[in-house]
Formats: C-alpha cells, structure tokens, sequence
C-alpha cells in the first residue's frame, strides 16, 4: 500500500493534483486507512500513471470522467476507448507537427539573425522601415 506521498512519487504527481483527481472521483474504491487518510494500491498507482497520460494527450476532466466510466464498464467499451484513444493520438500527432513547424520558424530566425551579426546578409525586418522603405 501507498500513502498519498508515496503515491505522489511513485506517479511524478503533486500532492494537490492527486488529491484533486480523487475528489473529482478519476481514482475509484480510494481506501482509507485507520487514521482514514487515503491509500493506495498498485492498481491504483498504475491508474493514475494512467490518468496522467492522458492529461497529457490533452484530455479534460470530463473526457477523463467520460473516460474512467467506460473503463469501470468493462471490456465491452473497448471499442469506444480505441475511438476515443485514436483521436487523442491524431490530435497529438497534429500538435507534433505544429511544434516542428515552430521549430523550424525559431531554427530558420536563429540562421537570420547569425548571418546578419556575422555579416554575411543585411538586416531586414517586417517592423521597421529602414530609409523610408518598408523592409
């Protein structure tokens, strides 16, 4: 069995995140102990490692909600969940590509403003006019 501390480390999860995720009900049959502070078991643990997977495809708490209800349903939900996961993952790989492009603009900046510091091209920019023209 895990205390919330425990929990919080074994999960890379914050006291108050945990905490928040069982009062909005995302980890179900929580036990308590006899002090009636909240344990858990390796079960849980890995749900929650779960739960935080899936924050960081994106979901909310609702979709999570959504989520956690048809997983208690059983294995009859499998193929909501594999709906409901292929769009997460389509979405994910959307951001990917957004990402890249963004890393491109910055790599693409960086070479600009080298060149310009190194001499190789004159400064240009869309903000400024430079000798009353617009660059």
């Amino acid at each position: 069995m895990y205390t919330m501390l425990q929990a919080c480390r074994e999960t890379n999860m914050t006291y108050e995140a945990l905490k928040f995720y069982c009062n909005e009900g995302l980890v179900p049959n929580v036990k308590r102990d006899q002090n009636n502070r909240r344990v858990f078991d390796s079960h849980d643990v890995a749900w929650i490692k779960s739960l935080t997977c899936l924050k960081n495809c994106g979901m909310s708490i609702q979709e999570m909600k959504e989520y956690l209800d048809l997983c208690l349903q059983g294995e009859a939900t499998i193929p909501i969940r594999k709906q409901i996961l292929a769009r997460k993952r389509q979405e994910l790989l959307d951001r990917i590509a957004q990402l890249e492009e963004s890393v491109r603009y910055v790599d693409e900046k960086q070479q600009f403003y080298d060149d310009v510091l190194s001499g190789k091209r004159p400064y240009v920019s869309n903000l400024i006019r430079i000798g009353g023209k617009e660059s």
